[in-house]
């Protein structure tokens, strides 16, 4: 039998500590911006029925091209989620919740693409919505999540671009123009560019080929086609974001890459990063996708970042880094171990984050342990401290901490644990 290595499928990764904590940090973070506006925590299955995205838009890549689907053993014919506003859009169908209902959810999802950059085929992302208002303020409170998220995160070269999509009819009508237009140029496109004229004229606008580029600068802006509605609705959410300080440019060709959007749609894009890949999220408004989805005529609008975008725009600011993974402390035990195992349990029990080593390793090789781990404190149990029922307490800041006994102090056994807690309690200035 050959051997086979065994890896991650392309375009996933295994995600380790501490780039793993970095994750469940930047989860807890978005939770506790979210939380303060009121958002309520959604999760949602990992696979839905196909007709949940097929009703996003059959002529979208992530659609068409990028959906992991398959039939179960039941001959039901499900996918991956690709995104997760759609899934939270059923979920609300079918639970029929009070509005405004406001919620926020992290997990991954699922697309069968060309893995870059901060893009996997298996990729987290944080977002929230809001369902069951179409007041512009909505639009801005949303936006504002996402925008102080990010400025939370200590990310500073981020920025807010925005764009109108209009009303349904006034995208349909806009639709036909960008047909025309690309249509009288459609010799000057790329070949894959010609493509995605005959499925989607608007998802040209997203192309990032040099010659789709040349003429999508020439074509004709969705302002031009607004509803006075539409156009009073987009002028009140940026009035809101100034009245926020919340820097928005303004670009007239941005459209989202799907197609149940309408009125408000926005990116926020980190100058850190390189220009073909600096979106780090987005969001707009979907107010026909509720509808769509089989449920009553219902507003919606929400956001999702992407968690490895993020991360990468975090490290190229220098900001966010991963949380500290030292221990607390490191019990040293040269009597068999036992006793190790009692007095992490302990500390642990405490609330004490407790590390030791196993296989009845010597003195100085734990002490090596507990200095690579970064303890605080060292715990040491020998023959002579078994025998009188007490520890040996090490400074672990002492220059001598690997090897001598500068820091170093006895301590009844019976109340090292309390002894602990509030010494570490009192270095972090709280009250144990």
């Amino acid at each position: 039998m050959s051997s086979v290595s065994l890896q991650a499928p392309r375009g996933t990764r295994d995600i380790l500590a501490p780039d793993s904590a970095r994750l469940r940090a930047l989860t807890q973070a978005f939770a506790a911006e979210s939380e303060l506006a009121g958002y309520g925590q959604v999760v949602s299955p990992m696979f839905e029925q196909i007709e949940v995205f097929r009703r996003v838009g059959e002529e979208t890549d992530i659609v068409s091209k990028e959906m992991y689907h398959f039939r179960d053993p039941g001959d039901r014919h499900l996918a991956l989620r690709p995104e997760l506003t759609a899934s939270v859009a059923r979920a609300f169908v079918q639970h029929r919740p009070p509005v405004p209902w406001k919620v926020w959810y992290e997990g991954p999802q699922f697309r069968y693409e060309k893995p870059q950059a901060g893009r996997f085929r298996q990729f987290n992302q944080v977002g929230a919505e809001l369902f069951g208002s179409d007041d512009p303020q909505a639009d801005v409170e949303v936006i504002a999540l996402a925008w102080r998220f990010c400025v939370a995160l200590g990310l500073r070269r981020v920025r807010l671009v925005v764009n109108s999509l209009g009303d349904r009819a006034d995208r349909e009508a806009y639709l036909a123009a960008l047909a025309g237009y690309f249509g009288g140029r459609a010799d000057e496109l790329s070949a894959q560019g010609r493509v995605t004229l005959a499925r989607n004229p608007l998802r040209l606008l997203d192309s990032k080929r040099p010659e789709d580029r040349a003429v999508v600068a020439g074509a004709p802006p969705i302002d031009e086609f607004w509803s006075p509605a539409a156009a009073a609705h987009f002028a009140a959410v940026r009035a809101g974001l100034d009245a926020l300080d919340i820097p928005a440019d303004r670009q007239r060709l941005l459209v989202r890459g799907l197609d149940y959007y309408r009125r408000t749609a926005f990116e926020l894009v980190s100058d850190a990063l390189d220009g073909a890949q600096d979106a780090v999220g987005g969001g707009g408004r979907y107010d026909g996708l509720v509808a769509d989805l089989g449920g009553p005529e219902t507003a919606g609008v929400g956001f999702a970042l992407g968690v490895d975008r993020l991360l990468l725009a975090c490290d190229a600011e220098d900001v966010f880094a991963a949380p500290p993974a030292a221990a607390d402390v490191y019990v040293v035990d040269v009597t068999g171990g036992a006793e190790a195992t009692l007095l992490a349990e302990e500390l642990r029990r405490a609330g004490l984050r407790a590390e030791r080593a196993f296989g009845g390793r010597s003195m100085k090789a734990q002490m090596k342990s507990a200095d690579r781990s970064g303890a605080r404190w060292a715990v040491l149990v020998g023959p002579d401290e078994l025998a009188d029922g007490a520890v040996s307490l090490r400074d672990m800041r002492g220059t001598q901490a690997a090897g001598g006994t500068a820091g170093q102090s006895r301590h009844p056994r019976a109340g090292i644990v309390a002894e602990l807690v509030a010494r570490l309690a009192a270095e972090k200035g709280k009250t144990p």
